[in-house]
């Protein structure tokens, strides 16, 4: 395994989270890169708390490949099902399903839910990690709740059901300069990148 000439490694193979924390973090005069850059990468099993998720992330791949590493773990809280999927959302329902399957598991599981029961959070815990053993975290709530209908083309995951709150419109609807000054993602790895001492690359 060789690891990266340069750069910050992120903890992920999703293109639309690398473009989101790329464009989050566009003040930060390094390059991010993602898993590609680092072959045969290997993560940890996610389990069921984000902080611990995010932080055995980071701290993996930092190891591996000697750079500093970000990483997150985000999900989706639903009132009405008790907080589920949680830190499991990118693994709800089927192991083949995508994302469009995973937005119509939900709806199934949310039909007869009104009112109160339809709020939601998007959650994130962001981790940045050193070969040194450095290890800083943030973290990142977005209120709203959830369509009875998908709409909108941008975003990814649970974006284009979820109405943040004081918007009439889902996440997915939003432009990206819009959805980075209020996401979740946003406001964590904003916090964390303010917590990098000298934030080095």
């Amino acid at each position: 395994m060789s690891p990266p000439a340069r750069g910050v490694l992120v903890a992920t193979s999703n293109r639309g989270k690398l473009r989101e924390i790329r464009e989050i973090l566009s003040d930060w005069p390094v390059e991010l890169l993602d898993l590609s850059a680092l072959p045969g990468a290997a993560l940890p099993p996610e389990g069921d708390d984000y902080e611990a998720n995010a932080r055995a992330k980071a701290r993996a791949v930092a190891a591996q490949s000697g750079r500093p590493a970000l990483a997150d773990d985000s999900g989706l809280e639903v009132d009405g099902l008790a907080g589920a999927p949680g830190p499991r959302s990118a693994r709800y329902g089927a192991a083949d399903l995508d994302d469009a399957g995973r937005v119509r598991q939900l709806l199934q599981q949310m039909e007869g839910l009104e009112g109160r029961a339809r709020r939601a959070r998007f959650v994130c815990v962001a981790a940045y990690a050193t070969p040194e053993g450095e290890l800083l975290t943030a973290r990142g709530c977005c209120r709203g709740s959830i369509r009875r209908q998908p709409a909108g083309r941008s975003g990814f995951g649970y974006d284009p059901v979820f109405e943040p709150e004081g918007r009439t419109c889902t996440m997915a609807e939003l432009t990206a300069d819009e959805k980075n000054r209020i996401s979740h993602r946003a406001r964590a790895f904003r916090a964390l990148y303010r917590s990098i001492p000298s934030r080095r690359s």
